[in-house]
């Protein structure tokens, strides 16, 4: 596995800041940079959104790193980072901050898509939101 090309892989409770995701893929050789931010956003399939709640497996972590590990193996890159958000957020705040960095645009691309597409099917953490009507539901869940 290529960890030691993995920056970050983490869960927190605390604010995500996007900022300091890139200041941990700082590398000279590196001609491209993607970073995703994921958000929290005010409706979902046509129902308003007042809050959602994310809740990790104790897992979770190690899984992240796992999938990191395989972006990095599997793309030609040069830095990995991925964090994501647990506990309540707001309309608005960053649920998953994820980041490559590569030679080129195309390949620091392409490993970020893959990077959040498996991360959303593979970490085990489920967001519970809490709806305007009073409503819930659980998403992600096994």
């Amino acid at each position: 596995m290529n960890t030691d090309v993995v920056r970050l892989a983490a869960v927190s409770a605390e604010p995500l800041d996007a900022d300091a995701v890139l200041r941990l893929l700082d590398d000279d050789a590196a001609g491209g940079v993607v970073l995703f931010v994921g958000r929290v956003r005010d409706h979902d399939q046509g129902r308003d959104v007042e809050t959602l709640e994310y809740t990790a497996h104790p897992s979770a972590v190690d899984r992240l790193r796992e999938v990191c590990a395989r972006v990095a193996d599997d793309f030609d890159v040069h830095a990995v980072a991925a964090v994501h958000r647990i506990g309540r957020l707001r309309i608005g705040d960053a649920a998953v901050v994820v980041a490559t960095a590569a030679a080129h645009r195309g390949q620091a691309f392409e490993a970020s898509r893959a990077l959040i597409d498996t991360l959303k099917a593979e970490v085990p953490i489920w967001k519970d939101q809490h709806f305007s009507d009073g409503e819930r539901e659980w998403v992600g869940t096994p």
